[in-house]
């Protein structure tokens, strides 16, 4: 007897990790999900669309209308922010995939099964948060080097182009990415602060969107020092050429965006652990 129970020890030792939680299987299963949901696929594929899609057309529409554009047009002109305009809708195919990586789950009822899964919680955030930021990444930064050089194809017809080792053009190029890349960590962290698809959504666009458009109606002495700290106003600040007055630097503009998300993101974490699924 204690032979066979000395036979089967070392058996069911090796069993056990193979139900173990660990964050590797996390991502693993995370992964799964993500790239089998359609909604992931024709999301980021409209995205991708968008910041291509328009800086091309954007690309064609200037290269086309520079002989007529006026003297302080011409003057002022930025090929580089012209070939990146898609982000601006770009931005926010991504938010609304961010916040369904994790409101879906809530609308569905998965969240109970992923959160029995793993008991602990936090490393079903971390794995949803880290794997579409990586995703997103990887994406936007292709996807604006795409428009960048198309567009400057088309520009250089006109002799208005500009090339990667222009001043700015590698910060704005890869600012994009960026910039895109909180935006979907900022969507993920109020999916998981809202956990309601559709209040999400409008979260992540009044965050994105309106809150500037109701700041510009403020007077401007207030307007001057509230505008430049918004979210999307602080992030946008990488992708532009020029620092203009009452805007942050780039950098630092980029750190203050990636501080709300943090933010948001630390409070998904805290919620989390304390609601009930």
């Amino acid at each position: 007897m204690s032979t066979l129970t000395l036979d089967r020890a070392p058996e069911a030792q090796r069993a056990e990790p193979r139900g173990q939680v660990t964050f590797a299987r996390v991502l693993r299963s995370e992964w799964i999900k993500m790239r089998t949901l359609r909604s992931t696929f024709y999301t980021m594929l409209a995205a991708v669309v968008a910041l291509i899609g328009f800086g091309i057309l954007f690309g064609a529409v200037d290269a086309n209308r520079w002989p007529h554009m006026s003297a302080h047009e011409q003057a002022t002109f930025d090929p580089i922010g012209t070939s990146l305009q898609g982000f601006f809708l770009a931005q926010l195919a991504i938010g609304v995939l961010g916040v369904l990586m994790i409101s879906g789950e809530y609308a569905t009822g998965m969240i109970r099964a992923s959160l029995s899964a793993v008991p602990r919680r936090l490393p079903v955030l971390w794995a949803k948060a880290g794997l579409y930021a990586v995703v997103t990444w990887v994406l936007m930064t292709a996807g604006s080097l795409i428009a960048f050089l198309s567009g400057q194809a088309l520009l250089s017809s006109r002799h208005i182009g500009a090339s990667l080792g222009d001043p700015g053009a590698v910060r704005m190029v890869l600012g994009t990415g960026l910039y895109l890349t909180v935006v979907a960590l900022l969507g993920v962290a109020v999916g998981a602060l809202v956990r309601n698809t559709a209040g999400g959504i409008a979260t992540v666009f009044g965050l994105l969107l309106v809150l500037p458009a109701l700041a510009e109606a403020l007077p401007s002495s207030w307007a001057d020092h509230i505008n430049q700290y918004l979210p999307s106003n602080a992030g946008q600040s990488l992708t532009a050429l020029h620092h203009e007055a009452h805007t942050l630097a780039p950098w630092p503009g980029f750190l203050v965006f990636c501080a709300y998300a943090v933010a948001a993101l630390a409070g998904a974490a805290v919620l989390l652990k304390r609601r009930d699924a």
